[in-house]
């Protein structure tokens, strides 16, 4: 039988809460403290970027050098001469189906460059921290076993999620009375190739805290252990003094209690063996529904399957509570359980404490799992249960519908031990008309006898969160995402005779209209609060707003000082628009209570351009006075010169529609002629052309390049681009993915003119790829506008509709209710008008919802029994995103090899190259005999078949089916030559 070959990696996204279907509108919640941050250049709301954006993992990177010229310096251009010679790496088609492969040197060196560290700041803002990171992870890290249970993957041998990413290092710097960073005070005392996470500030900011793992063979020393480091001296030692004391870091880890102590979840001492699964199941796997209750859920992955799967996520997820000071002494706090969160009060005197018990769930992940809430005191007291909700398997899958009974328990940020929770008025259930929908409700840690939760706030949206400022005023938050409509109260929470009243009412999706978001300011007790602005003599009452200021010329981020009373505005701060993007990234100058004076304000920004990478600055008043923070190197010189637009043209019905094109450095269209280009793109829904038509991004942010990122062709002198909008757009009462097709194919059509009419792409070598719903986009676009594209890259995508039938994407309608709009949808439905060649890229072990490696495997199948040519590479252990340097490198080889055959290498017209177009014209007498002998041997071009012919002519039928057969009997041949028949 005939050999398929298949090309196995694995990766997947670091714990960095990776964007797998984000939604098209941004909302607007409470602020998360600003600090810690990540220099990281990767951007949330545009996943088409990938890792393109300004903060991604990677980035900036060392300099590399081209093929030609390795070892000696870049001089910021890459010559046509040497990207034509890297992709002689593609050209043999040998051994295309053993072993892993790289990309050329001027690729791989960019990817193989370490990254820069990431930052945090002291709590005192008077000390910064590097911690240093590596490069890309082997594929033997990826390779370790993990359990998959109950939606999540654990590593058994160090008890706590697999596939962590970690710190190398830790360097300390004091910052200085001027702004600039004294000498590197280094964390020492672990042992070498430590493995570094969690790492915690205490209250005080004289002690760190982070876990340490070292030994991932030995069961013993990979479990990780908690250190505490001296911040002035650099030392550090373990925590507890017994080597046998181990973190169980499957949920939650630990939490600083107060300036000396910490609560941590440990792993029991009492614990043995993990349970055996037995070789007899003791009886069938049962489900019921007897009770006809409807049960709807998404398709998620790593389920429960049975008793053992419970005993197994019992036993690992399953923590001792130790309150453990720093002088030594250690007490167990509470009983054992599944503890997933320990949050103090602001005033250190009670811990909140979340925990999961059975039943458990085989249909939905342990978010949903019946969840107890409970107050305990400081020292280990039981105080009394907050909440036990029942298991939640019944929550509908409309958008914005949530569980019954209270949720969103939390502290409030100003007082010292006051909670607050929402409960719902609709049964949770999104489609039930009601008013209100939400109630939020407040009490005391330990309420007087007979005292009733106080009601704060009812709205007729769905709660978004609270930002607490104090007595007198706090922001609530509320949304609806069929809608968009998304609204901002003031209240005051210690006034009932001060009614609430909205200061911000709007569409989420309009961003010119979005007025930013209050700044928040650290406390005393380690909360975050609105900051409070005082103005010289002025008796106004002031707040921070930092917006992005999208504009229809791009961001233009910004700070303003608004008087709550009378929403007046006043620009203080504002990025340079001519050649800069700035941003504000936190308010440094709040270590004392009470207001802040204006004229002493002190902020962090991030700068950047189209050719200098991101570096951050303090910014002081009155004079705003600018302190270089950081320096880092220029991550790619060779691409430094690179050439960056943002372009605006129009879909066909009108809808304005916007794109990054990036261009090589040095490259002239008017001397150098059209380029290859690729369109790398993602989806996105909105609900008016209006909305759609609004500019996103900057053209002046600097062009971070990830490790899979579009951009990287570059190098090889490609046109790239990036993140052309693909507005599906349902105004009213439409639903957007009814149309789908045709605004999918609209929007592209619009983008691909474009770049023909600048002169920038050729016409017959325009490709398309995209990750995730990108690569469900891909798969459409080649089906429904072959036109446009002479191949597809489709990474981690999903392809059959049907096999996610309650829902996808923004998709509220379940299968039975919207049945054409999921087949018409589905590529894997359209798979016999699939004419352009299509890579497909899969992670064998994608645990995102929806997108099983599943669907490649059966859309490969379809493709390949329609006769498209196809190629699927499915990396083992890889997950949704790709994360080994192994998995990640052969992508960029696959990548590579594919547009140099289909792209670079295409000189044919649409689907003229098609076997399937081929055979059709040959029925009706209207191609040339060279091309017949290549349809019927399954080639597309004539460069792919070997045989000569002295002229084209018409033949007669009879004639025709004589090529078929030969073109068969030829390839049967050549098979039996190479071996490939078995």
């Amino acid at each position: 039988m005939m050999r398929m070959h298949k090309l196995y990696h694995r990766l997947t996204l670091l714990s960095l809460s990776s964007p797998l279907s984000l939604p098209s509108n941004p909302s607007l919640l409470p602020l998360a403290p600003p600090l810690p941050f990540t220099l990281r250049y990767r951007t949330a709301a545009n996943f088409a970027l990938m890792s393109t954006s300004r903060f991604s993992n990677l980035a900036p990177l060392a300099a590399v050098s081209t093929e030609d010229s390795a070892g000696g310096a870049s001089n910021g251009s890459v010559s046509s001469s040497s990207a034509a010679d890297t992709f002689n790496q593609y050209e043999d088609d040998s051994t295309l189906g053993v072993g892993y492969r790289v990309p050329p040197p001027v690729i791989r060196d960019i990817v193989d460059a370490p990254p820069v560290p990431a930052l945090t700041f002291s709590p005192h803002r008077d000390k910064i921290i590097f911690l240093k990171r590596r490069a890309l992870p082997p594929l033997t890290e990826l390779a370790r076993p993990e359990e998959k249970l109950a939606g999540i993957r654990i590593d058994g041998h160090c008890n706590s999620r697999s596939r962590m990413s970690f710190y190398t290092g830790l360097g300390i710097h004091q910052i200085l009375p001027d702004g600039t960073l004294g000498p590197e005070v280094e964390v020492r005392g672990f042992p070498e190739g430590a493995k570094i996470n969690f790492v915690t500030w205490s209250p005080d900011a004289r002690h760190l805290s982070f876990s340490i793992r070292v030994n991932e063979e030995d069961n013993n020393t990979s479990k990780l252990r908690v250190w505490i480091a001296d911040v002035e001296t650099g030392n550090a030692r373990p925590l507890f003094q017994s080597p046998d004391v181990h973190l169980n870091a499957v949920f939650e880890n630990y939490v600083w209690v107060d300036n000396s102590t910490l609560l941590v979840c440990t792993i029991p001492s009492t614990r043995g063996a993990p349970p055996k699964k037995p070789l007899v199941p003791g009886g069938p796997k049962i489900q019921s529904n007897e009770m006809k209750n409807v049960i709807q859920v998404r398709t998620y992955q790593d389920l429960l399957k049975d008793e053992y799967d419970e005993d197994l996520f019992d036993y690992y997820a399953t923590s001792q509570l130790v309150l453990a000071s720093l002088d030594g002494t250690t007490k167990n706090f509470g009983p054992p359980a599944v503890y997933t969160s320990l949050d103090p009060s602001p005033d250190e005197k009670y811990i909140m404490i979340n925990s999961l018990h059975r039943p458990y769930s085989f249909i939905a992940p342990c978010g949903i799992f019946p969840k107890k809430v409970e107050l305990w005191s400081a020292d280990g007291k039981f105080i009394r249960e907050l909440c036990d909700l029942p298991l939640a398997e019944d929550i509908p899958i409309t958008s914005n519908s949530v569980r019954k009974g209270m949720r969103s328990i939390n502290w409030r940020a100003d007082k010292p031990s006051t909670l607050y929770w929402v409960e719902t008025q609709d049964g949770g259930d999104a489609k039930v008309e009601v008013s209100p929908r939400d109630i939020i409700y407040s009490q005391p840690a330990e309420p007087l006898e007979g005292e009733q939760p106080v009601i704060l706030h009812k709205l007729d949206l769905r709660y978004g969160g609270i930002s607490w400022c104090d007595d007198s005023l706090a922001f609530v938050y509320e949304s609806w995402f069929k809608t968009r409509r998304i609204r901002t109260w003031v209240i005051s929470p210690g006034s009932e005779d001060v009614p609430p009243r909205i200061l911000f009412d709007r569409s989420s999706e309009d961003v010119y209209s979005d007025p930013g978001s209050p700044m928040l300011r650290r406390t005393q007790a380690g909360t975050y609060v609105i900051a409070k602005i005082k103005k010289g003599g002025d008796e106004g009452r002031y707040i921070l707003l930092k917006g992005s200021g999208a504009t229809p010329e791009g961001n233009i981020p910004f700070l303003d000082l608004f008087d709550i009373h009378t929403g007046n505005k006043e620009r203080i701060w504002e990025s340079d628009k001519e050649k800069y993007f700035e941003t504000v990234v936190a308010l440094m100058s709040d270590q004392e209570e009470g207001d802040l004076q204006l004229d002493r304000l002190k902020i962090l920004i991030s700068k950047e351009s189209k050719t200098e990478n991101t570096q951050y600055y303090f910014v002081s008043w009155p004079d705003a006075k600018r302190v270089k923070v950081t320096n880092f190197p220029h991550p790619y010189p060779q691409l430094a010169s690179l050439q960056k637009e943002m372009i605006r043209y129009q879909r066909k019905d009108g809808v304005q529609l916007t794109a990054t094109l990036y261009l090589p450095p040095g490259y002239n269209p008017s001397t150098d002629g059209p380029l290859p280009c690729l369109v790398w793109s993602y989806p996105g829904e909105f609900k008016s052309k209006d909305a759609a038509s609004q500019v996103r991004g900057s053209p002046n942010e600097f062009a971070g390049i990830g490790s899979t990122s579009p951009l990287l062709w570059l190098a090889q002198r490609f046109a790239i681009l990036s993140g052309p909008t693909i507005p599906i757009i349902g105004e009213g009462k439409e639903e957007a993915n009814d149309s789908y097709v045709e605004q999918l194919v609209a929007s592209a059509e619009a983008a691909v003119e474009e770049v023909i009419r600048r002169g920038v792409a050729h016409p017959k070598k325009i490709a398309v790829g995209g990750h995730s719903y990108g690569a469900f986009m891909t798969a459409n676009l080649l089906a429904h506008a072959p036109h446009l594209f002479c191949c597809g890259i489709a990474r981690s995508g999903a392809y059959n509709r049907t096999l996610t039938p309650f829902g996808f994407q923004n998709e509220d309608r379940t299968l039975w209710e919207a049945t054409n709009t999921y087949v018409e949808m589905s590529p894997f439905m359209s798979a016999s008008k699939i004419k352009k060649p299509i890579l497909l890229i899969h992670g064998e072990e994608d645990n995102n919802p929806g997108t099983l490696t599943m669907q490649s495997d059966r859309f490969f199948s379809a493709l390949k029994g329609h006769g498209a040519l196809c190629r699927l590479v499915i990396l083992p252990y890889e997950s949704h995103g790709y994360s080994s340097r192994e998995s990640i490198m052969h992508v960029l080889w696959e990548t590579g090899r594919w547009l140099h055959k289909y792209c670079v290498s295409n000189t044919s017209d649409a689907g003229e190259d098609h076997p399937s177009t081929v055979k059709d014209n040959i029925s009706k007498g209207t191609i040339d005999a060279e091309s017949k002998v290549a349809a019927a041997s399954g080639g597309g071009s004539k460069e792919e078949c070997d045989l000569e012919h002295e002229e084209s002519h018409s033949l007669p039928r009879s004639s025709l089916w004589f090529l078929l057969v030969f073109g068969k009997l030829l390839i049967l041949g050549r098979a039996l030559s190479t071996g490939e028949i078995s």
